[in-house]
């Protein structure tokens, strides 16, 4: 192979942990790696060690700028990959990637598009028809390319920090013992549960209340409200607006409730974790719904939309939950047996075999 590797993300997590992973062990291979994306991206740059950053104008595709700053994207993008002359160009959706894919497809280089979610996002189904390959987390639910034979199901790429405790031993709650349950929503998901998850656990039999143990992930504003609601229950409770550790925080609970982002329910599956999913209302073509329903259908977990989300429904589901602890670490067991391990590697290869044709 000749040429760098050009890798195109947005500036999410769920963009950017996958390009991360990906950007990794390319790196350990020997490659050059040059992330391509807006200026937004650039605060990132610590996170791809070695690596150039490159940025080029995009907008968000609903925006009323967004043809003229894609079009200016495009251009600028288009220099910069025959300057580059890359092996191969890798994108991982997110309105930031539009420019690049699109140029990359103009220059006729070896391309590539990962979907993390089991619903195609509609930055990638912009470009999924004219690159050389989808690569997919998950099998693709809605929205698959004219080809099918393009698509590799590769699984996620996932952070060092989970594949460290991929598969951890999961600890059934015990007869007497504490009830471990982690609650997070992401930026845009926390409000609700913020609302209905401590309401749910005040209303638990006290014998079960007094044994939950709740780590909770809480936007600042929402913070001393559901503080004073598990004071006043007597319940333990660590709340943060973020956590930096969150996938050992996921290994230590027992159950876990949360959004069905593409990363969340990667990560679920990799270390082996029950869940009950509430996939966010207002994403994009409903894009976590599908992947919450791959755990819960398989026995991993359960699936909730967030309009059946009671106080007092979720407190009667909790009390039967943790009443079946064996059920619980049958659940885990599901959950992780639906991971696929050693996706960077997977994907990896793709891109190899990808720029070695090309060389060829």
């Amino acid at each position: 192979m000749k040429g760098p590797i050009v890798l195109s993300a947005g500036g999410t997590g769920g963009h950017l942990f996958p390009a991360q992973a990906l950007a990794g062990e390319l790196t350990r291979r020997g490659h050059g790696i040059v992330v391509m994306t807006d200026a937004r991206f650039a605060n990132y740059a610590t996170s791809f060690p070695g690596s150039r950053i490159e940025t080029v104008p995009s907008a968000p595709l609903n925006s009323l700028l967004a043809p003229f700053k894609i079009a200016a994207g495009i251009l600028l993008a288009l220099a910069k990959l025959l300057r580059l002359k890359p092996a191969a160009v890798i994108g991982f959706g997110g309105y930031p990637s539009v420019p690049v894919m699109l140029a990359a497809v103009i220059a006729r280089l070896p391309t590539a598009i990962i979907e993390q979610n089991a619903v195609v996002g509609r930055a990638n189904r912009l470009v999924m028809n004219h690159v050389r390959r989808v690569a997919a987390a998950f099998p693709i639910a809605r929205f698959a390319p004219r080809d099918k034979s393009k698509i590799v199901l590769t699984g996620n790429p996932l952070r060092p920090e989970v594949i460290a405790l991929w598969g951890a031993a999961y600890n059934a709650p015990s007869a007497d013992g504490t009830l471990h349950l982690l609650v997070f929503g992401g930026s845009q998901g926390a409000r609700a549960l913020s609302e209905i998850v401590p309401a749910a656990i005040a209303r638990l039999p006290g014998a079960l209340k007094s044994r939950v143990s709740i780590v909770q992930q809480c936007r600042p504003e929402d913070m001393e409200k559901v503080r004073a609601i598990y004071a006043q229950a007597n319940i333990r409770a660590e709340l943060k607006p973020f956590f930096h550790d969150m996938p050992r925080r996921m290994a230590e609970a027992q159950l876990v409730i949360g959004r069905s982002g593409a990363g969340t329910v990667s990560e679920l599956m990799a270390i082996g974790r029950p869940a009950i999913l509430v996939p966010l209302p207002h994403a994009l073509d409903d894009n976590q719904t599908p992947n919450a329903e791959i755990l819960s259908r398989a026995g991993g977990g359960w699936t909730v939309a967030q309009r059946d989300l009671t106080a007092d429904g979720l407190a009667k589901m909790l009390t039967e939950i943790f009443s079946a602890p064996a059920d619980l670490a049958a659940r885990a067991a599901n959950a992780h047996a639906l991971a696929t391990p050693a996706a960077a590697e997977k994907l990896a290869d793709m891109v190899e075999q990808l720029g070695e044709r090309s060389a060829a």
